[in-house]
């Protein structure tokens, strides 16, 4: 048996069933403590250990004792944070000096799915060459021979003060100097991992938070609430006459944001504004970002008119990363808000990405609509189509016709970008144009064929 665990974000399905399975995570967690203990031996350390954080759903209980079950077989010791968003598991990693840090969490998917996301000590994603190690040592390794005994199991320890660190380390990112004082802000958390840190970030910052999405029960994760539904803060804001929205998704590692007259910011108005203010202050490098093919047209154009270039990559935040750390660039990130400040941090992190344009409302004295109007998006549409079968899109004949068909209509005015997701079994049809009623018609007109052709 050989079949492949890791996907674009690390290994994700529904729990309970292939790979989420308890059986397959202890074997994971197996795999990394054996990978783990074998870099400590080169490196002549003590007995190595692993951070593990979770977010809020039902099954992330089993996954987790799974996990610490496995690490702890193979002589390597757990600690435990109980929920915390992704990046502060990233943070904690390195900040602990832990050997790894895993993350259980499906990120925006639906409380019956669950994943497990590792980072290195570094507080980096693995590569796919580290997951496809991982991959081989679960299924070709014979852990049995490699078993410790007596006070060689490891033991798992559960830390009370990881949720403190991790808003410490958050605030420090926003300017010493300045405060929230008199800002009335409008959080969504989801119902998942932030829904205790966010709160107290903001709050301890000086602004009046009015909270959405703190009452996770493990199932309401994600559930018409978060990121995924910017409606609710739009509507609350404007309800509550409140400054702006924030709403972060169920692991916290992205946001989006509304402002006061309701209007979303999605991650591409953000890389816009916070671009724009550091190449001001002379702090990007190369005056240069990282974006996704993804991102809107509208987001070059802004940035054009500063200078200011994108490197474009796959969707992933990890591809985002992977082109920051290869190049030196310090600002990247993608249109669903995954926002990634390399001097603050080695992931996507949706408070720092809030807090990083709420202080440039504070120090500009602007409100987050005149902020958003540096840029004008053009009309974008996405279909998100359910898929039951994998085909090479580029060799789906009727596919292809209609698209070129369809870009030939569209001139130069506009785009057509077809791919497979990687965190779940859609297939993901982007189109870009000048007129909302025509890409509309080009959205549904290809969705239709791709789910002939895979449903």
């Amino acid at each position: 048996m050989n079949k492949k665990l890791f996907g674009t974000d690390g290994v994700r399905g529904i729990a309970n069933q292939y790979p989420m399975t308890t059986e397959i995570a202890m074997q994971v967690g197996k795999a990394i403590a054996y990978k783990v203990r074998k870099e400590a031996q080169n490196l002549k350390d003590k007995k190595p250990k692993i951070l593990i954080g979770k977010d809020t759903r039902l099954s992330g209980y089993m996954i987790e004792q799974a996990l610490s079950s496995g690490i702890c077989s193979m002589g390597v010791n757990v600690i435990l944070t109980g929920p915390l968003p992704t990046p502060g598991i990233a943070f904690l990693t390195q900040n602990m000096r832990a050997d790894a840090g895993i993350v259980i969490s499906a990120s925006h998917n639906p409380y019956q799915d669950n994943g497990i996301k590792i980072f290195g000590r570094d507080g980096y994603k693995l590569q796919a060459y580290q997951e496809k190690e991982i991959e081989d040592l679960v299924w070709q390794t014979d852990f049995d021979q490699a078993l410790p005994t007596a006070d060689g199991v490891g033991k798992t320890v559960r830390i009370d003060d990881a949720i403190g660190r991790y808003v410490v380390y958050v605030k420090n990112t926003f300017p010493q100097k300045l405060n929230l004082s008199g800002l009335r802000i409008v959080l969504d958390c989801a119902n998942g991992a932030a829904y205790k840190v966010a709160p107290w970030v903001f709050e301890e910052l000086g602004a009046e938070v009015i909270k959405l999405g703190v009452t996770p029960n493990g199932t309401n994760i994600n559930d018409k609430c978060g990121a995924l539904y910017p409606e609710n803060i739009s509507k609350a804001v404007v309800e509550y006459r409140a400054d702006l929205g924030i709403a972060l998704d169920g692991d916290a590692d992205r946001v989006i944001l509304c402002d006061e007259q309701g209007k979303i910011v999605n991650g591409d108005h953000i890389l816009a504004i916070c671009a724009i203010d550091m190449v001001e202050k002379d702090q990007l490098p190369s005056k240069t970002i990282v974006s996704t093919v993804m991102s809107n047209v509208g987001l070059q154009h802004a940035l054009k008119k500063h200078q200011i270039n994108i490197i474009s990559t796959e969707v992933g935040d990890k591809y985002v990363v992977d082109a920051m750390k290869n190049s030196g660039y310090v600002l990247g990130g993608e249109q669903s808000g995954h926002i990634i400040f390399s001097e603050h941090g080695t992931t996507g992190d949706g408070l720092i990405a809030a807090l990083r344009v709420l202080s440039v409302i504070v120090e500009k004295n602007k409100s987050l609509s005149q902020l958003r109007a540096v840029m004008n998006e053009m009309p974008q549409v996405l279909r998100n189509v359910r898929v039951t079968k994998r085909k090479d899109l580029n060799q789906i004949k009727e596919l292809q016709e209609l698209v070129k068909k369809t870009e030939e209509r569209l001139k130069d005015k506009g785009r057509i970008y077809l791919r497979f997701s990687g965190t779940e079994p859609v297939v993901r049809v982007l189109v870009e144009g000048p007129k909302v009623d025509e890409i509309n018609t080009i959205a549904e007109e290809i969705a239709a064929v791709v789910h002939r052709e895979l449903a």
